[in-house]
């Protein structure tokens, strides 16, 4: 597989790892997507303790509004991480 596969295979495998543990399988409730930001993302993306972070990024990311995120709801929060990522990094050369 190339880079972009393989990295695309374990954005689905992590997503997957954290989704269906209170319910549907192809979703994350709050507490599922907050176990996955602290294990996945650590100190890059907020504070493990922090309710109003935590509430907030769920609020931006379920955009149907549905009380869960789905994979393109976390895939749009990857996507967005990695452009900040990348914007930085460009700046720092």
């Amino acid at each position: 597989m190339s880079d972009i596969q393989q990295a695309m295979t374990l954005l689905i495998t992590a997503f997957d790892k954290y989704s269906g543990k209170e319910g549907d399988r192809d979703t994350l409730s709050k507490s599922e997507l907050k176990e996955l930001l602290e294990n996945e993302f650590g100190q890059m993306l907020m504070k493990a303790n922090d309710k109003a972070a935590l509430d907030r990024i769920f609020n931006d990311l379920d955009k149907n509004k549905d009380n869960s995120v789905d994979f393109r709801e976390f895939a749009t929060l990857v996507c967005c991480l990695t452009q900040m990522c990348h914007e930085y990094f460009i700046s720092k050369k």
